[in-house]
């Protein structure tokens, strides 16, 4: 089996997404399913930050406008929920290479609930 960087703590995100799938269905908004993996990230006591606001630093100056990562979890992982019928698209590969970089993360799970079949897709920086 394939050795990768924070292969548990992905595995562990991605059957709590599974789990919040099998039980809501797709369809819902992206508030939907973070409401649920949310739950079920207190449930199994998984460290996470919700909303976490990113910074933009241009040539040693933080910059006005901020992002706002949908989960970082384990203080190293960024979770990016998605609910899009056309599944997993450039745009939200690009958002969450973003998010990578303002963060010093090297980890990053988009996550669409979107479809009949949950999807993601995990990045490395």
């Amino acid at each position: 089996m394939e050795n990768f960087l924070f292969k548990e703590e992905t595995y562990q995100i991605i059957g709590i997404c599974m789990d919040v799938q099998k039980t809501l269905g797709f369809g819902f908004s992206e508030a939907v399913y973070k409401d649920a993996m949310e739950f079920e990230y207190i449930d199994s006591s998984l460290p996470h930050l919700r909303e976490k606001e990113l910074e933009v630093n241009y040539k040693g100056q933080i910059l006005r406008h901020r992002f706002f990562a949908d989960f970082i979890c384990y203080n190293k992982i960024i979770v990016e929920v998605k609910s899009s019928a056309n599944g997993i698209v450039d745009d939200h590969i690009a958002q969450t290479l973003n998010y990578l970089r303002v963060s010093d993360n090297a980890i990053g799970l988009i996550i669409n609930f979107g479809k009949r079949r949950l999807e993601y897709e995990r990045l490395i920086l």
